[in-house]
C-alpha cells in the first residue's frame, strides 16, 4: 500500500526497467512473408505496401541472404499466379513445376537452413479469387479439401518444411495431415490459420497477389461463408481446438492487433505454439501515418510487436520483420 509500495521504483532508470521487463522480442520470433512472381530481374514494389516487394526467382538469393544476415530464420511464401493459369479448380496449385514449387526449391537451394512455410489456399489460383472451388454461388468444402491435399503434398515434394492452410475449410487439417503422412512426409508440419477472420484489413495483400474475390453475378463478393465473423470469440476457440485435434502443429490468429484477445485466450486453452499475422492493412496504416509524420514508425512497430508477445504469441508473421530485426540485433 502506498506510500510503502511505490511502483515507480521499478521504472526509475533504464537498467531496472530492463531487469524487470516481463516480455522480450527476438529475431527468433519473426516469420517473414515473401511474395514471388514470374519473370526475370523482377523486384516490384507493392504500391499499397510501401517497402514490400514481389520477387522473381532469380532475385530471391539477394533477399534471402539479407534475411540470413539479419538472423531471420523462416519465410511464409506466397506466389502471384499468372491469370492465364487460373481456373475454378486450382489445378495450377499442385503443378510440380508451378511457381510456388519452383520458389520452394530456389529458397532451399540458396539458403538450405531457412524454414519455408507455404500458403495453402486456392485464391491465388482461382479465377474467382476464392479460397475454394465455386459452384452454384457457394464455396464447396470437401472438393476443395481434395485440392488442398494435392497442393500440400506438392509443396512437401518441393522441400517445404511447413504447409500453412489459410482457407478455413472445415476438416482440412486432418485430411492434409493424412495426405502428407501417406505421401511419406510425417515430418512436414502444419501451421493452421485456425482463427482467420473475415477482416477489412486484407486489402493490400489482395493487391499483392491479385486475389480479391471477383465482382461477378452469382459469385460471392466476400469470404464470410468460410472466414470468421469478427464479432465471435468462442467460435475461434472451437476452431482452434478442432485444428489441434486434427493434427495442427502451430495455430495462427489472423489479423493481429484487432484480435489480441483471441491470441490470449488460445494461449490459455492450448499448449501448441500460437502464431499471429500482423497483416497487410495493419502494415499499410502504420506506413501511411508515419509518412504523414503523425507517428514515430519505429516506436509504434516495436510496441505492436511486443503486444503480440505479451498476449501469448510465440511466432509473429509481420512485414516489419526486417525493420524489427535491425533494431534488435
Amino acid at each position: 500500500m502506498y506510500p510503502i509500495v511505490r511502483n515507480r521504483r521499478l521504472r526509475q532508470n533504464a537498467a531496472i526497467r530492463a531487469l524487470v521487463q516481463e516480455h522480450q522480442l527476438s529475431v527468433n520470433d519473426f516469420l517473414v512473408p515473401l511474395f514471388v512472381e514470374e519473370g526475370q530481374g523482377v523486384k516490384e514494389e507493392i504500391l499499397s505496401m510501401p517497402g514490400q516487394y514481389r520477387y522473381s526467382l532469380d532475385e530471391l538469393p539477394k533477399e534471402l541472404a539479407e534475411l540470413n544476415d539479419l538472423g531471420l530464420k523462416a519465410v511464409l511464401l506466397f506466389a502471384k499466379t499468372p491469370q492465364s493459369v487460373k481456373d475454378n479448380k486450382g489445378t495450377e496449385a499442385y503443378n510440380p513445376n508451378g511457381l510456388m514449387q519452383r520458389a520452394i526449391k530456389a529458397i532451399k537451394s540458396a539458403q538450405p537452413e531457412l524454414l519455408v512455410f507455404t500458403d495453402v489456399a486456392l485464391d491465388p489460383y482461382s479465377v474467382y479469387g476464392h479460397d475454394g472451388i465455386v459452384e452454384g454461388g457457394k464455396i464447396l468444402n470437401d472438393p476443395t479439401i481434395e485440392v488442398l491435399c494435392k497442393m500440400s503434398v506438392s509443396h512437401a515434394d518441393a522441400g517445404a518444411d511447413f504447409v500453412a492452410p489459410s482457407d478455413m475449410m472445415d476438416g482440412r487439417v486432418l485430411r492434409i495431415r493424412e495426405a502428407l503422412d501417406q505421401a511419406g512426409y510425417p515430418d512436414v508440419g502444419i501451421l493452421s490459420y485456425a482463427a482467420k477472420y473475415a477482416s477489412a484489413h486484407y486489402g493490400p495483400f489482395r493487391d499483392a497477389l491479385d486475389s480479391a474475390p471477383a465482382a461477378l453475378k452469382d459469385i460471392p463478393t466476400d469470404k464470410k461463408t468460410y472466414q470468421m465473423d469478427p464479432a465471435n470469440r468462442k467460435e475461434a476457440i472451437k476452431e482452434a481446438l478442432m485444428d489441434q485435434d486434427e493434427g495442427a502443429d502451430i495455430l495462427m490468429v489472423k489479423p493481429g492487433m484487432p484480435y489480441l484477445d483471441i491470441v490470449r485466450e488460445l494461449n490459455h486453452v492450448t499448449d501448441l505454439p500460437i502464431a499471429v499475422y500482423h497483416v497487410s492493412g495493419e502494415y499499410a496504416m502504420v506506413k501511411a501515418a508515419a509518412a504523414k509524420g503523425w507517428i514515430d514508425e519505429q516506436a509504434v512497430v516495436m510496441e505492436q510487436l511486443m503486444s503480440f508477445k505479451r498476449a501469448g504469441a510465440s511466432i509473429i508473421a509481420t512485414y516489419f520483420a526486417k525493420d524489427a530485426a535491425r533494431l534488435l540485433i
